[in-house]
């Protein structure tokens, strides 16, 4: 087989063994360097097929209720996402229809995109709640996506999107808003140990810089890892207050400016790219990657799962748009499901890469370059996926 290790890049090792003891990686390598006379319990002959770290989708709003296909039909009648979510369209559409659906509601809804990341070699998935925009049904998603990670072998890493959008109940009352999820929502979430993280849409349409900046902090003091949604839609220097908080990552970028990846990279802040939204909301503006490499920020690739700006729940699709539609080399679109995405949810020591000690989280294809996951649209290649050694 040929292993494409991830570390330091793609690092092709022809004719390579993987070795697995307790779910863990114990050896990487060459067949020639394989000990003599070392025995397993159980081999797999992969007949020269291309192993890969499992791959990680680091961005997903995956458990929601409803549909908003009719609002694809109106941006592609000109509306634009601005003008539908200020119409009451758009993220609050699908807090109505999550508000109303019952948790096994929920998770039958959710499965079929979980298993469509998962039939695609995804072992790692980050969801985020943000469509309940209340205590109970904020809750509501998080322990819903605790239930999947109990339904299907993956590692989960939850995190809680309370500052998504104002509920309709305060409309126009922000402050009163931040201010409760500060002083309620996170204090609970965090108690309850229901999420690992805080995100914030740091927008126009969202929340102020300062807004976004209580959010986190109130976050952080609860010993909570932080994201954000920043400079999607304009540059409210989302990056930078990212990178100040020592954010795990800044997502989406479109509007990113120097100042901003200079600081994402001083703070070792990932930024993670969103094709899927830029392609299905026709955005024109590509995120700076030559910015991001000259600044040599680590670069992640997610398909933003969601029900209006990205219904997308292949991962692969994501990096072939990462590459025909912002420029981005083989390598590191793989990497950006890899490597780069592990560093985007602070797991980095455990897996992304294929390594002695990091959990035996493998995708196996029917390919025999890197260039075939990036290039195709359509087929899928997976031979076989192993999560911690099973």
């Amino acid at each position: 087989m040929t292993l494409a290790p991830g570390q330091p890049g793609l690092g092709l090792i022809e004719h390579g063994v993987v070795a697995a003891a307790e779910g863990r990686i114990v050896f990487v390598g060459q067949e020639s360097e394989w000990p003599r006379g070392s025995r397993a319990e159980e081999e797999l002959d992969l007949e020269g097929r291309l192993v890969t770290p499992g791959l990680i989708d680091c961005h997903t709003h995956l458990v929601y209720a409803g549909d908003r296909a009719e609002e694809h039909e109106r941006r592609l009648a000109g509306a634009s996402y601005e003008a539908i979510a200020r119409a009451g369209g758009g993220i609050l559409s699908t807090v109505r229809a999550t508000r109303a659906a019952s948790e096994a509601e929920l998770i039958r809804e959710s499965l079929p995109r979980l298993d469509a990341l998962l039939a695609e070699g995804v072992t790692t998935v980050e969801i985020k709640s943000g469509y309940g925009l209340a205590l109970e049904h904020e809750r509501k998603q998080l322990r819903v996506a605790r239930e999947l990670a109990h339904l299907r072998s993956f590692t989960l890493k939850s995190t809680f999107l309370g500052a998504h959008a104002v509920p309709p109940e305060l409309a126009g009352r922000p402050e009163e808003y931040v201010e409760r999820v500060c002083a309620e929502m996170i204090p609970a979430i965090a108690a309850e140990g229901l999420a690992d993280a805080a995100d914030a849409f740091c927008e126009q349409i969202g929340f102020t810089p300062a807004q976004t900046r209580a959010v986190l902090e109130a976050a952080s003091a609860r010993g909570l890892g932080v994201k954000l949604h920043a400079d999607q839609l304009s540059n409210q220097h989302g990056a930078a207050l990212a990178a100040s908080l020592c954010a795990q990552s800044a997502d989406h970028l479109e509007y990113l400016d120097e100042a901003g990846a200079a600081a994402l990279a001083r703070a070792g802040t990932t930024a993670v790219l969103l094709p899927g939204a830029f392609y299905f909301t026709r955005e024109t503006r590509v995120p700076p990657v030559d910015l991001l490499r000259r600044h040599g920020v680590r670069v992640a690739l997610a398909t933003d799962c969601n029900p209006g700006t990205s219904p997308l729940t292949s991962l692969l699709a994501a990096m072939n748009f990462g590459a025909v539609l912002y420029g981005l080399s083989v390598e590191e679109c793989l990497i950006g499901v890899t490597r780069a995405a592990a560093h985007a949810l602070s797991l980095a020591s455990s897996t992304g890469t294929l390594e002695a000690g990091k959990h035996c989280d493998l995708a196996i294809w029917n390919a025999e370059r890197p260039a075939e996951l990036v290039h195709r649209l359509g087929p899928n290649p997976l031979h076989m996926r192993i999560w911690r050694g099973r």
